[in-house]
């Protein structure tokens, strides 16, 4: 790992330091390389372009507590990485790392309240004056058996398998960062196997039965033409929901909707077609929201169910099943998986493989290989 001092620019001709921890390259699905790293901001700045003496003296005496903290950083490494013991980083308190951590994915919503809701159950498992020096194989083994066996929702449900998967892998980053960061000396998550991921179900509407979903009255217009918008687009209630007429775009070749992701806050282009344009009606103030009037909470999601029951569909179909009804419809209609992937904004192709099992046109032709017995 390579740990160096950078620099990036703020406000006001100022330069923000921080330290980046460079972990190489990694392979994802797609045989693309992606760099992994971590970064600790210090808090500190620099001016770009110092003006005068006191400026000039302000650079000088941030830069040379940058450059000490660096060597502390580097130090700090090595003892972690050749199984040196840190008697001071030991005696941390593991739940304030662990909630250190968790702040790092702020910019990720999604990332950072799923770090949130594991965080819930690991402050219930173990005491909080817990310190690195009580971290060991034993007690990762004992929290994933907590997981398992004891942890509750808030329904008082035991947790799902996913859920599971999902608690227990932000524990085990947690470990693994403090392991690379010097904070244990062997890392306890080695030889402790991981929760297995389940195929969630994942409810959509066919064709036809979007179809019939279209013809069908539904009490609220601006919901209707949403979830449809939703089933053409594949974009989720949270953007749907956000959507600004300033992200909308008519162009010469067609229409698209450049916006970022609540989810992910990743930048995405996404070309619609004419009839999801004709969703959205006349074009508004710049400022105001595409499907203006449009609301989450209890009524809205039953009058999808009732919208559903008007067309004679017996589904428990939400708002989240046209994201999955416009996966379904692109691969059934020979898009291919990796275009799919792309515009449903999934980091991984694993996610978008789910919906290709759904549409798996061999396994229904060989339900029906066999020939018909003579009855």
């Amino acid at each position: 790992m390579k740990i160096t001092l950078k620099k990036k620019k703020i406000s006001n001709g100022r330069l923000s330091i921080f330290i980046e921890y460079y972990k190489g390259k990694v392979i994802d699905l797609e045989g693309k390389a992606k760099h992994n790293r971590d970064f600790e901001y210090l808090k500190e700045f620099i001016y770009e372009n110092p003006k005068n003496g006191q400026e000039k003296q302000h650079n000088k005496e941030k830069l040379a507590f940058a450059e000490n903290i660096l060597s502390i950083r580097k130090a700090e490494y090595a003892q972690g990485k050749y199984g040196l013991k840190n008697d001071r980083r030991g005696k941390i308190n593991f739940l304030e790392y662990y909630n250190k951590k968790k702040d790092e994915h702020y910019e990720s919503k999604g990332n950072y309240d799923n770090w949130g809701a594991a965080q819930i159950h690991l402050e219930k498992f173990c005491k909080h004056s817990i310190t690195f020096e009580e971290v060991n194989q034993d007690f990762v083994k004992a929290y994933k058996k907590y997981l398992d066996k004891e942890a509750l929702t808030k329904s008082g449900q035991p947790l799902s398998a996913n859920t599971k998967y999902t608690y227990y892998n932000k524990f085990k980053a947690c470990i693994n960062a403090a392991f690379e960061e010097g904070y244990l000396s062997e890392n306890p998550i080695r030889g402790v196997k991981s929760f297995e991921m389940a195929d969630s179900q994942r409810e959509y509407l066919t064709f036809n039965e979007l179809q019939a979903l279209y013809k069908a009255e539904c009490k609220y217009d601006v919901l209707k033409r949403a979830f449809i918008f939703s089933c053409l687009t594949g974009l989720r209630w949270s953007d749907i929901n956000t959507l600004l007429w300033s992200e909308v775009r008519d162009e010469d070749n067609g229409s698209r909707v450049i916006f970022r992701q609540e989810k992910t806050d990743g930048l995405e282009y996404l070309d619609i077609s004419n009839q999801a344009r004709s969703l959205l009606g006349e074009r508004k103030d710049p400022n105001e929201r595409a499907f203006k009037g449009l609301k989450y909470g209890a009524h809205f999601n039953s009058e999808i169910l009732r919208w559903c029951m008007r067309a004679g569909l017996t589904k428990h179909i939400t708002f989240h099943s046209g994201r999955h009804t416009n996966a379904v419809l692109m691969l059934e209609n020979n898009a291919d998986i990796y275009t799919v992937s792309k515009r449903l904004g999934h980091k991984e192709l694993r996610t978008t493989e789910i919906y290709a099992k759904i549409i798996d046109k061999k396994m229904k032709e060989a339900a029906n290989i066999i020939p018909e017995l003579k009855l």
